[in-house]
């Protein structure tokens, strides 16, 4: 049996981590679709205009970036209808290990986990295997 393939979202102000990402999402063979926003608000935009969404889309946020960071996107993503929200897991990405940001991370429903940057293949291997 062929495991099923996901739709994946990056949403980092890095285009290095938004590529490193993308290759290693690509690596798994298991993405149906990879979109990369280096904007919250275009993230957000583009979720809320998927109305006919088909499978099950794995976010990766960064917590640390301007304007918007990962915190005010979840923050938003929870204010969207339940039916919308069921679609999408949530993994929120760091390259500081902050235990505030652990604690709050915690806080939201829609947060499955939280990961350190940069994503690796063997980090990957486990949200594959969560989902």
């Amino acid at each position: 049996m062929n495991p099923e393939k996901l739709h994946f979202i990056v949403i980092d102000d890095s285009k290095l981590d938004c590529f490193i990402a993308e290759k290693i999402i690509q690596n798994t063979g298991r993405n149906e679709s990879i979109n990369t926003f280096q904007l919250v608000t275009d993230a957000l935009n583009y979720i809320k205009g998927l109305s006919n969404h088909n499978g099950k889309t794995i976010v990766f946020v960064d917590i640390q970036m301007p304007v918007m960071n990962g915190f005010d996107f979840v923050e938003s993503f929870e204010q969207l209808p339940l039916d919308a929200k069921s679609h999408y897991v949530i993994y929120m990405l760091s390259s500081s290990i902050n235990e505030n940001d652990i604690a709050k991370v915690r806080g939201y429903s829609s947060v499955k986990q939280f990961l350190n940057k940069p994503l690796t293949g063997k980090t990957m291997a486990t949200v594959l295997e969560d989902n």
